[in-house]
């Protein structure tokens, strides 16, 4: 089993979205803030961005369709792999173990001089030190910005080939490589399921979808795969 989440299924936590009406791209430009010639240009408005974003972090809890997600993995005996688009750590929080995060994680640094990842819940600057090698200055936040290649992709492209199943939450399906994971899935013979608010771009693509609340479809959904009733 693979599920997939985007940025629907924090939304309702309070999480702010990218790509809907009034979502983060609308009010700022990511050339500026998301690229590497971005923090080349000016680091500290980068820095200024995502220390904003980290501070917006505080006290935003997961939801009920964390917290199913979570309970899925508990109760399926098979392999399974949640692969989510967010940077956020509510998929941990709600008790999430076997999770891939694509795009980076908010609250990690990456040094661009020793190349290691840190743990980096607070603010970050131009003048921060990397806790590997003491570089100063070479710290960037751990996400994955417009032109760079997501994470994990040997390992999930892996896991796509050989699933039964695969459920998309809360995305858009206008992000690739993400929206293509759909695709691999059929070429595996698996089920498709899309969980979302509305139709997304690819929603075609799926065999059974289920359109609203992702805390109303996510658990009811759960509470049937558990109890073998699906699709």
């Amino acid at each position: 089993m693979v599920i997939l989440t985007g940025a629907g299924i924090s939304a309702e936590s309070g999480v702010d979205t990218f790509r809907d009406a009034g979502g983060i791209w609308s009010k700022v430009d990511y050339r500026e803030v998301a690229t590497p010639e971005g923090f080349a240009r000016n680091p500290r408005k980068v820095h200024d961005f995502y220390n904003k974003r980290r501070r917006g972090m505080a006290g935003i809890l997961p939801n009920a369709a964390h917290a199913a997600l979570a309970r899925l993995e508990q109760a399926f005996l098979g392999t399974f792999l949640l692969v989510t688009q967010n940077i956020d750590h509510l998929h941990e929080a709600a008790g999430s173990h076997r999770l891939l995060h694509m795009h980076g994680e908010l609250a990690k640094a990456l040094c661009e001089a020793c190349g290691e990842r840190s743990e980096w819940p607070g603010d970050m600057s131009t003048s921060s030190q990397c806790p590997q090698c003491r570089t100063v200055g070479r710290l960037r936040p751990d996400v994955v910005w417009f032109g760079e290649m997501p994470y994990h992709m040997e390992r999930i492209y892996a896991a796509l080939s050989e699933c039964d199943l695969f459920v998309s939450v809360g995305t858009s399906g206008s992000v690739y490589p993400a929206a293509g994971f759909v695709e691999e899935a059929r070429l595996a013979g698996a089920h498709t399921v899309e969980l979302n608010l509305e139709p997304s771009e690819g929603g075609s693509l799926f065999a059974q979808t289920h359109y609203g609340r992702a805390t109303e479809v996510v658990p009811a959904f759960v509470d049937r795969l558990i109890e073998k009733s699906w699709p």
